[in-house]
């Protein structure tokens, strides 16, 4: 299992104290040195697909880069899976995190009560 985290980020730090808390192993990965790959990204998207999301679900909305780069505006105006894959491989703030990969399972964002049931 992966989490690709961010230091600062309280609800990464949340959820790890979590995965710590149920004794769960992982192998944690800095998100905005080591983003997750495309085949990663595009494994997350059908994932969350499958949930009834879609490709803005990846993207960290509340944050400073999706702002600045208008990515909103972007989606809106049929960003492709493939340019949203080639920019957030590049670009781990893009992402919405934690993001958590397992070969079973995957999800974005901490929900203790999603992970529950997932784990």
């Amino acid at each position: 299992m992966k989490i690709y985290e961010y230091s600062g980020c309280s609800t990464c730090k949340q959820a790890l104290k979590f995965l710590d808390s149920k004794g769960v192993k992982y192998e944690k990965i800095a998100i905005v040195e080591n983003p997750p790959s495309k085949a990663e990204l595009k494994r997350m998207l059908e994932i969350l697909k499958a949930q009834g999301g879609g490709l803005k679900n990846l993207f960290n909305t509340s944050g400073v880069q999706y702002r600045e780069l208008g990515i909103a505006d972007k989606i809106k105006n049929g960003l492709t899976e493939a340019e949203a894959m080639d920019l957030l491989s590049k670009n781990g703030k893009l992402i919405k995190r934690p993001f958590l990969l397992s070969s079973k399972f995957g999800t974005v964002g901490f929900k203790a009560e999603t992970w529950s049931k997932l784990i």
